[in-house]
């Protein structure tokens, strides 16, 4: 059964976020959008997802618990979880490995977490849009050993995207999946025959895809995702 999905964007929590990424705005946009499932992947942490699954839990939205990791090589990464508590756990691991420098909000943005009140209970001291000092074959494994997916993200857009950082695909990571920008040119060589995802990579409410990603699931849960991306 097709879904419509968009598993990559990002709350207030993340610094390049909108403040009006709350849980409940983001929710609920995606519910107004009639969107099937979704995942809040914010940089280097998966701290506010407790909240948001709460919300898309009462909502009737599929969650499919996520973030978005920085490598040492500065590439971005996904991971995907099949449990809220699964990818706070691996939030908690890494969280070491993030630089203890901090942020600035007036020059960074707030980075806010929130109750599923929409209320700021906390900010984080860290800078999360640093790069962890983990590469990406050592992340890849940390992901996979803890049973989650590791799926590059934006691959032919910008800096951060892993054929820009490194100039090719790892062609020794069994990368399950790629995040491809629609729109943007993808090389032709080099690219293995694995499924690609397409998501809004959403730092504001309005950029939140509309019904335009479908993804064939037997269901819009993590698990479904997980048997789709595997199969």
């Amino acid at each position: 059964m097709k879904f419509a999905v968009d598993l990559h964007m990002h709350s207030c929590l993340s610094p390049c976020g909108d403040m009006d990424m709350t849980p409940n705005n983001i929710v609920n946009m995606c519910k107004l959008k009639e969107l099937d499932m979704i995942a809040v992947t914010d940089h280097n942490t998966a701290g506010q997802l407790r909240p948001i699954k709460l919300i898309a839990d009462a909502i009737g939205i599929g969650l499919l618990p996520g973030m978005e990791l920085t490598t040492a090589e500065d590439a971005h990464m996904l991971a995907y979880f099949r449990t809220v508590d699964e990818a706070i756990a691996f939030s908690d691991e890494i969280y070491p490995h993030l630089p203890n420098i901090k942020n600035k909000p007036s020059l960074f943005g707030t980075q806010a977490f929130m109750n599923d009140d929409d209320e700021i209970v906390g900010e984080e001291p860290k800078l999360l849009l640093n790069a962890l000092d983990l590469s990406i074959d050592k992340l890849f494994n940390m992901v996979k050993e803890r049973g989650g997916l590791a799926i590059p993200a934006h691959i032919n857009r910008g800096t951060n995207g892993i054929l820009q950082a490194l100039g090719f695909l790892p062609p020794d990571i069994p990368f399950p999946a790629l995040e491809v920008t629609k729109g943007l040119p993808l090389p032709h060589k080099g690219i293995p025959d694995v499924k690609q995802l397409h998501s809004s990579d959403a730092h504001y409410l309005e950029d939140i895809f509309e019904r335009e990603e479908f993804l064939d699931l037997a269901a819009p849960t993590p698990d479904a995702f997980f048997d789709y991306i595997l199969s």
